[in-house]
């Protein structure tokens, strides 16, 4: 029986270049890349070509990126990473022996953490985890399109914030975030705050602050696993920090993360640079702390040996995603557009969550009133269609979508709606087999 694949966004198959890119460093280029010899450098030149071109796709220092074993790997690097660099980064004003003159942080006692409410389990999961060990978390509400509340957002900010984390792309409805909206409030937010300096009290009248235009905290993340193949990623463009992507959404393989992170997130406590006692100050290497330990790759920030081969295709993913993106945003936004105009013919009472046109090009999910949506799916599998309830990571637990469900739909409809994706190997002949499908059944 033909299968028709439309789950796009769970994982995309491996592109035939970047599987011929691969193939070299599963035998013959073996080496492990920490190694001085010829066959580790042959390796570790491999992974600097891969680091290099993802840093131009991005717009930043290939330093900058840290390759991880998925994109869940690399949230948590981002959350955990960002938490445990907070605790020391003042040296020399407070002496004390076990800590080698290292001080706690007077500026984040019972750090913040702000996230929306329609992010990756990744995210949420961990926050949840964070919260238990006194971390205070934020959760954003979206309004009925996914998007996230810009006015609570400027509420919730404060000097106890130290990460915003917001996903660039919904992974369920492919809801896109203004993200260069959202690092504009954190940089206005920023350039009013203080800095109070234990020790330091008689510097300045104005309640012990001293003026601090180029804070630190709180930095941005984003998720940009999903938007990756369709949006504008230059770092410098959405003015973020720290930035999440995934081989293995944009066509390359599985097992490969990378986090990009800002060089200078732990460079000095700002505002004090013209100061005379900032000699007694140090810059601060410790913003962004492991979470894996072990030996010194990743310039310090993830130990263990390097997934050459993957790290190999997903240099080459990026490569050929950035050729392909305009191209292909423009053929999935017809096909998309297709689809919603004939399902509303075929299957009148189906629902359209979530904004029509603030979403990804390859987006669709949907709820049809009456229609079980596992059964729905189940149905659909055995006639050759993939498609899914939401989110990959959850969809074998049977309960509503968080997300729909933060957007206000009621338990019901959350539990019982379908996500469908499309890819570069979509065409519309299989779109009118699905359409054709959800008529007979249902």
């Amino acid at each position: 029986m033909p299968r028709c694949y439309f789950d796009y966004a769970a994982s995309t198959p491996v592109d035939p270049e970047v599987e011929k890119a691969m193939k070299p460093y599963w035998s013959k280029v073996f080496g492990n890349p920490g190694a001085l010899h010829w066959f580790g450098q042959e390796a570790s030149a491999a992974v600097f070509k891969a680091r290099d071109t993802i840093a131009k796709s991005l717009g930043c220092n290939y330093r900058e990126i840290i390759f991880t074993g998925s994109a869940s790997e690399a949230n948590n690097l981002a959350l955990r990473g960002v938490i445990k660099g907070l605790g020391f980064s003042v040296k020399g004003l407070v002496k004390n022996k076990n800590f080698k003159n290292l001080t706690p942080n007077p500026s984040t006692p019972y750090p913040k953490i702000i996230v929306s409410s329609i992010e990756h389990e990744s995210i949420l999961n961990t926050c949840r985890d964070l919260e238990s060990e006194g971390v205070e978390v934020v959760y954003l509400p979206v309004s009925k399109s996914g998007i996230v509340d810009l006015k609570k957002l400027e509420a919730a900010l404060d000097e106890r914030t130290v990460l915003v984390s917001v996903m660039y792309a919904n992974n369920e409805i492919g809801a896109i975030q203004p993200i260069a909206e959202i690092a504009k409030i954190i940089s206005d937010f920023k350039k009013g705050l203080g800095f109070r300096v234990k020790g330091l009290e008689n510097q300045n009248k104005k309640n012990n602050l001293y003026p601090n235009p180029y804070t630190l905290y709180p930095f941005l993340h984003t998720d940009a696993v999903q938007a990756f193949n369709y949006l504008n990623c230059n770092v410098n463009d959405l003015g973020v920090d720290l930035m999440t992507l995934s081989a293995q959404k944009i066509y390359g393989p599985k097992g490969v993360g990378a986090l990009y992170v800002r060089q200078g997130l732990g460079s000095r406590v700002q505002g004090l640079v013209k100061n005379k006692n900032f000699k007694n100050l140090t810059p601060n290497p410790s913003t962004l702390y492991p979470i894996i330990t072990g030996g010194s790759q990743e310039y310090g920030l993830r130990a263990g040996t390097e997934n050459v081969p993957g790290i190999v295709g997903f240099g080459k993913a990026i490569e050929i995603a950035d050729r392909l993106r305009e191209k292909e945003n423009r053929r999935l936004r017809k096909l998309q557009d297709y689809f919603i105009t004939q399902v509303k013919k075929k299957v009148p009472r189906a629902q359209l969550n979530g904004d029509l046109k603030n979403r990804l090009p390859n987006n669709i999910n949907m709820y049809i009133p009456g229609v079980s949506g596992q059964d729905l799916i189940i149905r659909l599998d055995l006639a050759g269609f993939a498609v899914s309830p939401g989110s990959a990571c959850a969809a074998r637990v049977c309960k509503p979508s968080q997300v729909l469900k933060a957007l206000g739909y009621s338990n019901e409809r959350a539990a019982n709606s379908i996500r469908i994706t499309f890819g570069r190997q979509t065409k519309k002949n299989e779109i009118d087999k699905l359409l054709k499908a959800l008529y007979i059944l249902t």
